[in-house]
């Protein structure tokens, strides 16, 4: 029975007294606990008795002494976030010195480095730094030439951030970076304009490029066709040194000589529509003894002969083995 009345005294203990405890202790500031990237500001009778932003475990009774008992009746105790923040502006509205209606997207960084400027000298901090950039992005960037409103944007972003810093501070915050991330037209009309300039300004280039393509090719063409002329002409200069060397060493050799001879002039009477050849092959010798003997009768028609021509018995002459020219 008393081991049962002893673990209840430690459960009630544990679980209940000391968060209790704990949370009374923290209520009367004898202990404080500052997270990361947090800054706490004491304030009592309207006065800030003392801040810190120093992660970890505090106790402010060892700095305000026991005004700190106090603070929970007679002042406030705040958590000032003092992270990085994001925001984006959509679309602020801006002219451009040609008169077109254009919208700027812009994004910038800040966060509180000042707590104490941040919690007493704006009561919208926050929406007072949003109204700043936006009013600094249509004062700095209206009537700027539409060209440049497209393409210097890094330029647009430093202005406005040199703009926007010297307020922001009076406010307690520190801005990071500034950027102008988009700028859109915000003319309908307009931009069906744009988009049909665009269109013919891509056409022009797409046809002068097409052209140049075009003169391009047949430069090389022609340059190709004189460089190839030149080398023919180069060839048919060398080719009778060629021709002459190549008979003179044939010339050399008598068999070889006669070689090319005959095939010379059977390859001219193969040429020639006025004579006819017949093949004859070389084993068949009796084809042409029997053509002989059978002079006085009518030749067949694979035998017979033009008007004029010889057979090798009647003067013809045979220009090789098994060929009979007639």
């Amino acid at each position: 029975m008393s081991f049962m009345i002893a673990v209840g005294v430690a459960f009630f203990g544990c679980f209940i007294l000391v968060p209790l405890a704990l949370q009374v202790a923290k209520l009367f500031c004898l202990y404080a606990v500052v997270r990361e990237r947090q800054c706490l500001v004491y304030e009592l009778f309207g006065k800030v008795r003392w801040t810190q932003d120093e992660p970890g475990l505090h106790f402010p009774w060892t700095h305000m002494g026991p005004f700190a008992a106090l603070v929970p009746f007679f002042g406030r105790r705040y958590e000032v976030d003092v992270r990085l923040d994001q925001t984006y502006l959509r679309s602020q509205p801006v002219n451009s010195e040609e008169g077109a209606p254009m919208g700027i997207g812009v994004w910038y960084e800040m966060f509180v480095s000042d707590p104490i400027s941040f919690l007493y000298k704006n009561a919208d901090p926050r929406g007072s730094l949003r109204a700043n950039v936006s009013n600094a992005t249509v004062r700095c960037l209206s009537n700027m030439k539409l060209e440049r409103l497209l393409e210097e944007r890094h330029a647009m972003s430093q202005t406005v951030r040199e703009e926007v810093s010297q307020r922001s501070q009076e406010w307690g915050y520190k801005t990071g970076s500034v950027y102008v991330r988009k700028v859109h037209f915000r003319d309908e009309r307009m931009i069906a304009q744009i988009e049909q300039k665009v269109v013919n300004r891509l056409r022009q280039v797409t046809g002068a490029i097409q052209q140049d393509g075009h003169n391009r090719v047949n430069v090389i063409r022609s340059a190709a066709e004189r460089q190839a002329a030149g080398e023919f002409a180069k060839a048919a200069a060398m080719r009778p040194n060629i021709v002459g060397a190549a008979l003179a060493k044939v010339a050399r050799d008598k068999a070889m000589c006669d070689a090319m001879f005959d095939v010379l002039e059977v390859q001219q009477l193969l040429q020639s529509s006025e004579l006819q050849v017949t093949l004859i092959p070389k084993e068949a010798g009796i084809l042409a003894q029997l053509q002989a003997a059978n002079a006085t009768r009518p030749e067949p028609r694979w035998l017979r002969r033009q008007a004029g021509a010889k057979s090798p018995e009647a003067g013809g002459r045979w220009s090789g083995p098994g060929m009979c020219v007639r």
